[in-house]
């Protein structure tokens, strides 16, 4: 049976953020100039490790994936959002609502899964240095990059797969600045109790099997740090504090989201935020402040540009 033969609603309603015509405003500057931060960040991550030979390695490989996810995350929802603090009706359409869950998800679970392959990368560069080349060659980094996005595909499709069949004929108002599944699926003309359980175990049960991965994986890595005694000591804990602090950004919001999903709305905003928005700003920060091999090449690649115009 087609889709437009049971659901009536075309479109969605967004209550964004706010109601207030002054905090509109204030809005729609501040997050203005936090999506260029985004964009300009994450871009700026991914030339880097692109034009310097020298950050052809697996990690930086893997960084730069990061960037990407990051960038795509931080510019499915949040331009839109922008747009409508300058409306007075902010709409959305059920296929626009549909690619908004979509992307959501896809880009979530490949995220997860692309921190695992960091936190294993770091795993044998820390506890099995003289074998790490062999371990990590371009076969296994090309394996685990496909394997976050595979699984970024297949969890966002089991999710979509539950909301092609519902109807929607009521309702629908989403309290929020984008479509949430969880919120969504809660405006289908039909009982849903069974499969919000089904959504919130799916996402749920993914971010804890990878919650889980990561702190095994940082437990062992730091445990074998700290029974060293070499320079190389204090490098290795800086880079893993990037990786952690990056971890727990990303995974203090899903915890709260989904595996806690009992929350207040507008706690729920919030966290929603801060994980579409604010950690794809904070990642780029985090690594290029804490990480010496990154401001190094940026300022290489910034002197090239400088000398190319002296020479024109």
């Amino acid at each position: 049976m087609e889709l437009e033969n049971y659901s009536v609603v075309s479109e969605f309603i967004l209550l964004g953020l706010t109601k207030s015509p002054n905090l509109q405003i204030f809005f729609f500057l501040g997050f203005s100039m936090v999506y260029i931060g985004i964009v300009l960040g994450n871009l700026l991550i991914l030339i880097t490790v692109t034009f310097d030979s020298c950050l052809h390695t697996p990690m930086y490989f893997l960084l730069a994936n990061l960037s990407l996810i990051d960038m795509i995350l931080g510019s499915f929802a949040t331009p839109k959002m922008i747009v409508d603090f300058l409306r007075e009706h902010k709409t959305i359409s059920w296929w626009g609502c549909f690619s908004q869950m979509f992307f959501m998800h896809i880009l979530g679970g490949s995220e997860m899964m692309l921190l695992v392959a960091m936190a294993i990368d770091r795993y044998v560069a820390i506890c099995k240095p003289l074998h790490y080349v062999t371990i990590m060659n371009h076969r296994v980094l090309l394996g685990l990059v496909l394997t976050s996005y595979a699984v970024g595909f297949v969890h966002s499709s089991s999710q979509m797969a539950f909301m092609l069949n519902l109807p929607f004929c009521g309702p629908n108002t989403v309290d929020s600045f984008f479509c949430d599944l969880p919120l969504v699926i809660k405006l289908a003309c039909r009982d849903t109790y069974v499969l919000q359980l089904l959504i919130i175990a799916d996402s749920g049960l993914l971010s804890l099997i990878c919650f889980v991965l990561l702190l095994f994986s940082y437990t062992i890595i730091i445990y074998s740090v700290r029974h060293r005694t070499t320079g190389g000591s204090s490098k290795a804990l800086s880079t893993l504090s990037a990786h952690i602090m990056v971890v727990t950004l990303f995974f203090a919001p899903c915890v709260f989201i989904y595996v806690w999903p009992c929350s207040r709305y507008s706690v729920d905003k919030i966290l929603s935020v801060f994980y579409t928005i604010f950690t794809p700003l904070l990642n780029p920060i985090i690594y290029t402040l804490r990480n010496q091999e990154v401001k190094a090449a940026i300022k290489k690649i910034h002197n090239r540009q400088i000398n190319s115009k002296h020479n024109l």
